[in-house]
This record gives structure tokens, C-alpha cells and sequence, in this order.
């Protein structure tokens, strides 16, 4: 199955960089591409992407905006964000997880390394490297929103509670099975009825709903 991608970036040579790089890989295929952020919006909304690689300034509008009415819209529920940045944990992105980007990356990241993670974010089963989420953890935590209302928490099983906190704490599926004790696929399980009972997209949100709901805290 063909990954279906959407390009946005206010420079028109990353654009045509960042096209070339994605139609290489067999299972990839630019879709659409935008200048900028209202552009972008619009473009999804005409091809229905799986992944939208989303600068994050830009004119007229910028990736944060972008992403927060794309994410917003319930007919874009499988459209995965995954932002690109020139700054190393610009604090830009913090706010771009908050309106509902599923993973950051730098626009230096070494080619096979982006492709690799279009593909995980298209899959909604992961998230980036360790390395790179337990250091976005990190820092995403220690400037928290205020704590909000997460009533739907109490739909989890105590199980469901466990393996939320461990996918808050940056662990793989593997790891949260060798931590609680369950098969790898017993642990995929709860992760799906996690999303679901929850509504969240993908592990990135359930990361930003355990820190904002305060079953996690910074530390």
C-alpha cells in the first residue's frame, strides 16, 4: 500500500527536494504540495494524505495553525503531521504537539531517516526514535499546559493505566512488555483499546494527554 504524502514548506527548492526524496521510495508518493500553512489546508482537504510533512514557519500561515485545522477535522482523522524544523527542539513544536502533530524531525536529518519515519507515523504505532522522544518528552514536559479534565481516563483498566504511563515514559511496545510482563502482542492490544477509548490519534497524543491530565508528571 502506497504511503500518500503532502509537502509544505515556504521554500520552493526544499519542496522539490523533499518530492524528489519521497517519490524514490517504492511505497511513497507525493500527493500535493503548499507554500504555506492556509495553502495547506487546503490541499489536504483535496487529497486526503496519510502523512503531511509540515514546516513550521511560514508566511500567511504558519505549521501550527495549519496542523491545528487539519487535525480538527473529523474527516481528517487518519492524516498524520509529522513537522519539520531548522531549530533543534524549537519551541514551536511543543505547541505543534499540542494542536495534534504526531512527531517532529530536523530538516537535517539524514534522508533514510525522514522516509523511516513517514512510514511510522503513517502507521500510528509509534513514535520516532527513542533517543529523539525521550529527549521531546523531556523537554515538552518541563513547559506543561496547565493540567486539564480527562474524564475519559476512567474508561482504562488499571492494565490500560499502566502501559499509558509506561507509553508516556517513551517506552517501545517491546519494552512496556518485558516492564509489565505480557507478550509484545498483548501489549499492541491495550495500545489499541487505549486509542480508542481514549479518541486519540496515535502514541504521540497519548503522551500529550498522560503529561496534560496529569497521571505523568515532569520527573
Amino acid at each position: 500500500m502506497t504511503i500518500r504524502v503532502v509537502v509544505v514548506d515556504d521554500q520552493a527548492l526544499v519542496r522539490a527536494g523533499f518530492e524528489v526524496l519521497v517519490n524514490s521510495a517504492s511505497d511513497l508518493q507525493v500527493v500535493g504540495e503548499a507554500p504555506n500553512g492556509a495553502d495547506a489546508v487546503s490541499v489536504v482537504a483535496q487529497t486526503n494524505p496519510d502523512v503531511v510533512l509540515m514546516d513550521v514557519r511560514m508566511p500567511t500561515m504558519d505549521g501550527i495553525e495549519a496542523t491545528r485545522l487539519i487535525t480538527a477535522s473529523p474527516s481528517r482523522r487518519r492524516t498524520r503531521i509529522l513537522m519539520l524544523t531548522t531549530f533543534d527542539l524549537d519551541e514551536y513544536v511543543f505547541e505543534a504537539l499540542r494542536a495534534g502533530a504526531s512527531g517532529f524531525l530536523l530538516k537535517d536529518t539524514p534522508p533514510e531517516d525522514l522516509l523511516s519515519a513517514i512510514r511510522v507515523i503513517a502507521a500510528g504505532d509509534a513514535l520516532l526514535a527513542p533517543s529523539v522522544t525521550r529527549r521531546l518528552i523531556a523537554e515538552f514536559t518541563s513547559r506543561p499546559a496547565p493540567p486539564t479534565p480527562a474524564t475519559d481516563l476512567d474508561r482504562l483498566t488499571e492494565r490500560e493505566h499502566e502501559v499509558l504511563i509506561a507509553i508516556a515514559h517513551g517506552s517501545s511496545n517491546a519494552e512496556i512488555a518485558e516492564q509489565l510482563h505480557m507478550s509484545v502482542a498483548t501489549v499492541k492490544s491495550h495500545v489499541s483499546r487505549i486509542l480508542a477509548k481514549l479518541d486519540a490519534r496515535d502514541r504521540t497524543q497519548l503522551v500529550v494527554l498522560a503529561y496534560q491530565s496529569g497521571i505523568v508528571t515532569p520527573g
